[in-house]
């Protein structure tokens, strides 16, 4: 919720490997066992950290981290049900509020309460067998070109999900296909939440006569079809995005900018926390439980703002100052992930019907 979201980095990280201490047998991962030198974190495309973060813990738990990136986080969790019981890597990061019961109906996890959680609001606490560990929060939004929306003769900027449908903004918008892509299943989600079952169907319906673009993923509505950012390609002012994405392109900006060129929407935004779980059949299954407790530390909270460009779950980590430019919508639009999780093939389908046939 993002430049991890912003930005193509790196895939591997290690650091000297070394024997650790031997697992505590309660399995509240306090140590590694002499075979748990190495922990396979799978993650989606998005995924960036700061160099040292993971050889702080390498020298910390003498266990090196290698990560392995897939696709857009929908992807990644289909891609991990696919390999279940013989998972490619040892913890999952990324499975978040949308796909989370998918992760969860397809016993993709093994249980583990970490320690660090004392850190964490309780209400982030979604699952009370503890298979899965929120790490970061933040909010898919609408974003918008500020430079389009102030021009003369521009329609008025839309204040709510449903003024998109208006035909002031005809051939605007760009969202995510929701079956691929994670932001694009939040504003599936959404509108649904919104507008209730007698009216999203309705909606899209509305949206498709209204010329709305369908990117696979977050990066090609943004980068590709967008209009607002500075790199971004398109043609588009309105996008499916998050509510941290000005603070990246002020962040990044060459030259530099006072302001950012684009703006968020905030009657428009859904709440998303990202989770991590230690995959069941993990081949190092100790070692996971100490990559997940490092994942709420000091060192990897502070370190998520400027690369994920996501909010840290960890009270009291600081923000970094650009962040002022992030919403932080008092009202944010919540779904219950349980609910939404014994709707979720239902209503792609439905969407794939109404906007995509």
């Amino acid at each position: 919720m993002r430049a991890s979201r912003y930005a193509v980095c790196v895939a591997l990280l290690a650091g000297a490997a070394a024997c650790g201490d031997s697992d505590d047998g309660n399995g509240n991962g306090n140590g590694a066992t002499a075979t748990d030198d190495v922990v396979r974190l799978l993650t989606h495309d998005s995924f960036v950290v700061s160099d040292g973060v993971f050889e702080a813990f390498t020298e910390e738990t003498g266990v090196r981290v290698e990560v392995l990136r897939g696709d857009d986080a929908g992807s990644l969790v289909n891609q991990a049900v696919l390999t279940r019981g013989d998972p490619q890597g040892d913890v999952l990061y990324g499975i978040d509020t949308t796909f989370l019961t998918l992760g969860l109906d397809e016993d993709l996890f093994e249980p583990y309460l970490s320690p660090a959680l004392d850190l964490v609001p309780d209400e982030l606490e979604i699952d009370p067998e503890h298979r899965v560990t929120p790490i970061d929060r933040g909010d898919v939004c609408i974003n918008y070109e500020r430079a389009y929306f102030e021009a003369p003769g521009a329609p008025p900027l839309p204040t709510s999900l449903a003024a998109l449908a208006d035909p002031a903004y005809r051939d605007l918008l760009v969202v995510e296909d929701p079956a691929t892509s994670s932001p694009g299943l939040a504003f599936l989600a959404a509108t649904v939440e919104e507008l209730g079952d007698d009216g999203w169907e309705a909606y899209w319906t509305a949206l498709r006569a209204n010329g709305v673009a369908v990117a696979a993923d977050w990066t090609d509505a943004y980068y590709g079809q967008f209009s607002g950012g500075a790199t971004s390609e398109g043609d588009r002012p309105l996008v499916v995005s998050y509510a941290s994405s000005p603070p990246v392109e002020v962040l990044f900006a060459d030259p530099p900018v006072d302001e950012p060129p684009t703006g968020v929407i905030e009657a428009t935004c859904i709440r998303q926390v990202e989770y991590a779980g230690v995959l069941a059949g993990a081949a190092h299954p100790a070692a996971a439980h100490l990559l997940v407790d490092f994942l709420l530390s000091e060192t990897f909270q502070a370190d998520v703002p400027l690369n994920m460009f996501v909010f840290p779950v960890r009270d009291g980590t600081p923000l970094p100052d650009v962040f002022r430019f992030a919403a932080q919508p008092a009202d944010a639009i919540e779904v219950d992930p349980f609910e939404l999780g014994a709707r979720r093939a239902d209503l792609i389908e439905r969407w794939t019907e109404l906007v995509l046939r």
